[in-house]
Formats: C-alpha cells, sequence, structure tokens
C-alpha cells in the first residue's frame, strides 16, 4: 500500500483493516477504533478538560485502553496507565500526582478501585463494566460524534516509574505545539530503527501489559505504521505460540523472563506451532543471559533484535548479526542520541573499563520527573541522564551491561554482579525463576544470597539444593557463587516478567545500613 503513514490517515484511507483483536477474539477495524477514540476525545472535552490535562486509566489489555490512550494523544493530554496490581493506596498517589481530572477502571480490579475513589478528590470516573461509584464509561462517549474534533494537538503519555527504590516517579516530557497528525508516525520511527516497515502484512502481538511503557508504545506505534495489534490479557509460553500461529504474527515485544518460560517448555510444544512468521522478536527492559539469547536465536533464528532504554529515554540498539559478533552487547547508540559510562567522578571511561551508563536524547524528548526536581538533578550530568545501570564498551563502541548499580554486592570489596550469577542459574534444569541479591555480613560487608523458585515437577530439598550449586562449578568462579540458596514458590514479579527483588532483599537489611 502506499497510503501516507499515520494511524489517522490509514482510518481514513482503509478504514476495513483490522486495528485490534482482543483476548476474546473481538475485533475492531482502524475505521471503528478512529471513531471510538474522537468519541472519547469529545467527551473528555465536554469534561472540560484540555491541552496538559491528565487522565488516568486501570484497565486491562483491550479496546478501551487503546482509544484512551489514543483520544489524550490528539487531544493534547496527557494519559498515564497504571499498574492494575498496586494496592488502592498506591493507585491513589499516582492518580494525585499526576493532578488526574479522569479516572477509567475496570470491573476486575472494582475493590481497588473504590478504594482509590475514597482517597482521591479526582472530579470524574468511569469504569468498563459496574464499578461502585463509577459512570459507565459508554455515558463519557454517549451523544458524541464520530467525526475528529477541531483543534486538536499533541498530547502524550506520563508514565510511572515502577518505585522499586521508593514512590514511583512519573516521567513527563513537555508537549509539544502541532497537530498530532504531524506527530505521530514520528512516535513510531523507533520501529523502522529495528527494520520493521509499515503497511506491509506486519501483525504485533501485544504480550505485555499495556501500563508498562513499551507495552502501550509499541501498540500505538504499530497502529500508526498500520499493523494489526492482537492482544493479550495475561502472558503463558504456550498460548502465546498458539496465538503466533493463528495470527502469524511479525513482531512482538518480550523480556528475558519470557524468553525463559519459552524455553522451558517441552520440546514437542515449541515444535508444535508454525512460528515461521516471525520477523521481529524485539527485546529489552533487563539483560539477557548469553545462553538464553542464543538459544533463542537458534530456535527461532535472526529475527531477535534488542535494545536498552528505559521509561526516561534510551539508547541502544543490537541486531542479530552485532550479537552474534559480539555476544552479550545490547548495541550502540541509536541515531539522534548519545551514551557514555563515567565514573563516581563524571569522569567518561575509556573501552572495557565498567562504570554508570549515561544517555542523552534529543532536546524535543528530553524528560523531567513530575514535580520532583531533586530526583531529575540527581538523575542528571549535564544534558545526560541515568536510570543507575552499570555497563562498559567494548574497543568496537558496542555497550555491554552489567547490573543495575543498586543491585550490585559488594563482598569483601569486590564489586559482584547478580545479573551474571542469576544467567547462569537460569540454565540450570531445575531452576524455573531466580533472583540474587546482598545480604549484610560483619567480615565481608555483603554475602551472595540466591532465592530459587523450583522448575516445574521439581522439589525443594537439600538435594535440590546442592544439584543447583554444583551446576555453577564450572560456569561461576568461586568467588562468585551463593553463599546461601533458599527455595520460593513463587518470585515477586510483574505480568511484563519485571522482578521486585526488593521485596525478597529488604526483610534481611532490616537494622543494617545498606550503602546505594
Amino acid at each position: 500500500m502506499t497510503d501516507p503513514l499515520g494511524f489517522w490517515s490509514i482510518a481514513e484511507h482503509d478504514p476495513g483493516r483490522v486495528a485490534v483483536v482482543e483476548a476474546l477474539g473481538r475485533q475492531t477495524t482502524f475505521g471503528e477504533l478512529a471513531e471510538l477514540t474522537n468519541r472519547c476525545t469529545r467527551g473528555l472535552r465536554a469534561l472540560g478538560l484540555g491541552t496538559g490535562d491528565g487522565v488516568v486509566t486501570v484497565l486491562p489489555n483491550g479496546l478501551e485502553q487503546v482509544a484512551l490512550l489514543l483520544a489524550a494523544y490528539q487531544g493534547g493530554m496527557y494519559a498515564t496507565a497504571v499498574n492494575w496490581h498496586l494496592a488502592a493506596p498506591e493507585i491513589a498517589y499516582i492518580v494525585d500526582d499526576s493532578d488526574a481530572r479522569v479516572l477509567v477502571s475496570h470491573e476486575r480490579f472494582a475493590a481497588e478501585a473504590a478504594g482509590v475513589a475514597e482517597r482521591t478528590n479526582v472530579p470524574y470516573r468511569f469504569s468498563v463494566g459496574a464499578v461502585e461509584g463509577f459512570r459507565p464509561l459508554e455515558e463519557l462517549t454517549a451523544g458524541q460524534p464520530a467525526d475528529r474534533p477541531e483543534n486538536l494537538s499533541t498530547g502524550g503519555t506520563m508514565t510511572y516509574t515502577s518505585g522499586t527504590t521508593g514512590r514511583p516517579k512519573g516521567v513527563r516530557r513537555p508537549l509539544r505545539d502541532r497537530h498530532p497528525d504531524e506527530s505521530a508516525p514520528l512516535s513510531a520511527l523507533l520501529l523502522a530503527l529495528f527494520g520493521v516497515k509499515p503497511h506491509e502484512d506486519n501483525v504485533h502481538l501485544c504480550v505485555a501489559p499495556m501500563y508498562h511503557a513499551a507495552g502501550g508504545l509499541w501498540v500505538t506505534m504499530s497502529l500508526h505504521f498500520g499493523h494489526t495489534v492482537v492482544l493479550m490479557d495475561r502472558w503463558d509460553a504456550a498460548g502465546m505460540l498458539e496465538l503466533v500461529e493463528r495470527h502469524r504474527v511479525t513482531q512482538t515485544h518480550m523480556v528475558p523472563t519470557m524468553f525463559h518460560r519459552l524455553l522451558q517448555l517441552p520440546e514437542d510444544v515449541q515444535r508444535r506451532h508454525d512460528l515461521s512468521s516471525l520477523r521481529h522478536v524485539i527485546h529489552a527492559a533487563a539483560p539477557c543471559p548469553t545462553e538464553t539469547k542464543r538459544k533463542m536465536l537458534d530456535w527461532l533464528g535472526d529475527c531477535v533484535w534488542e535494545y536498552y532504554g528505559a521509561t526516561e529515554g534510551g539508547g541502544t540498539l543490537a541486531s542479530p548479526e552485532d550479537w552474534r559478533r559480539f555476544p552479550g552487547t545490547v548495541g550502540r547508540a541509536w541515531p539522534e542520541t548519545e551514551v557514555i559510562v563515567v565514573d563516581s567522578e563524571g569522569q567518561e571511561l575509556p573501552p572495557g573499563r565498567s562504570g554508570t551508563v549515561y544517555m542523552k536524547m534529543p532536546e524535543r524528548l528530553r524528560f523531567r520527573y513530575h514535580k520532583d526536581e531533586d530526583k531529575t538533578a540527581d538523575a542528571h550530568l549535564g544534558e545526560f541522564f541515568t536510570v543507575g545501570d552499570v555497563g562498559y564498551f567494548n574497543e568496537e563502541g558496542y555497550l555491554f551491561l552489567n547490573d543495575r548499580a543498586r543491585d550490585v554486592i559488594i563482598v569483601g570489596g569486590v564489586n559482584i554482579y547478580p545479573a551474571e550469577i542469576e544467567g547462569s542459574m537460569q540454565q540450570c534444569p531445575l531452576v524455573g525463576d531466580v533472583a540474587v541479591f546482598g545480604i549484610p555480613d560483619e567480615d565481608l560487608g555483603e554475602r551472595i544470597k540466591a532465592v530459587v523458585e523450583p522448575a516445574a515437577g521439581v522439589e525443594p530439598s537439600e538435594e535440590t539444593r546442592q544439584a543447583i550449586l554444583d551446576f555453577l562449578g564450572g560456569r561461576l568462579a568461586k568467588q562468585r557463587r551463593p553463599h546461601s540458596l533458599d527455595f520460593a514458590e513463587q518470585l515477586p514479579r510483574d505480568p511484563s516478567g519485571k522482578l521486585y527483588k526488593r521485596r525478597l532483599r529488604d526483610p534481611y537489611w532490616e537494622g543494617h545500613t545498606r550503602r546505594i
């Protein structure tokens, strides 16, 4: 096709193209989604919302979430999609901190939504399904025309960081004074860096909750490229493979934990489905163990791409060819960005030496932490910012990550990177999942603790513990092996695979001071 790029142009020129496929199979075309989005924008305006106002959603992956994101974007508003695993006080904090004027929740989260309503003064509350104290979302759009409103301007998202080291922070970028039809294609250009093309028979599978920055971003980018988007309600490994085959999925965005789950499937399940449609399996969010990445490339072929970035921005990109040349790399800087590695004094380090990774985005994409200039300043070194990752460049300028600075374990003055230990332990067939962190020790400062979620069918026992430790014998130097290993029925991860390591680590540090 030769239609202009952008969701709205596609909706006009090819309204019958399927835009969204939901978990239960409901399909919505570009034309239908555009009409719903227009009604949402008009409904928000009828409430008095305008440029810079906030809309908060607590919704599962579904049509309503997509439409509200697009509606805020074309209406010049900020959209904040909230993690629906949070408790009512945590959600209420984000609603208040974001100055939201509209809150939209789902009946699946009715109890928490009611608790939020009690704690905030958000003026307007709507729900998908029945939630006490909330008006049906249909009332927002009822009677509103389906054509595009006038005087549109570009809005944006304000995503909140996970809050692993305190209150979550809203990542806010200034709104641009331009029509959303001019801005939308620019937001999709990240896809082009991976060689993804617009208007082909591409199908994007959204496997992560859209409250994650990447989840929502990749959905809207794909729609601006004219791709059909298939939404998973909750991720599971075998279900993903079935959807890839059924919908002839060409691209998806994943995290390394999902790779581990896929590789743990029985071989007959892995081979049962036709995955030949996949062109781009893109991953980020955490360091991927070298052995895991190699297994995925061997299984799926050279369609596995990697990038490094954060809610705050990015980043680097590694093609399959880059990674095969330099196993473990997260690549080189994107166009228009810069990446440096610095020491504790802020001086750039030469290749091969680890330090804090800082990134620089184009001025139009730079962020502030909402209502927190101190944290904004702390994250910056001149025009560069960091999210606390530690890494180094090789001689050819490819970046490698060690770990997050807050997760580094210092044993007798030696830096130990948990990600390396976790990557080795994840290759053990007895291990379903693992977290490694430091616990206090009077002599060494810290000792290495591993908490293992056993693989399916594996019973936690002293024999299992010893077998796992023996597995590491030829893979890790002695000083990097865990000093102790505990078992847990399930590690605290969210649906996208993010590990809440602090929940495991903090009890050990009660009454102790930890250096971070």
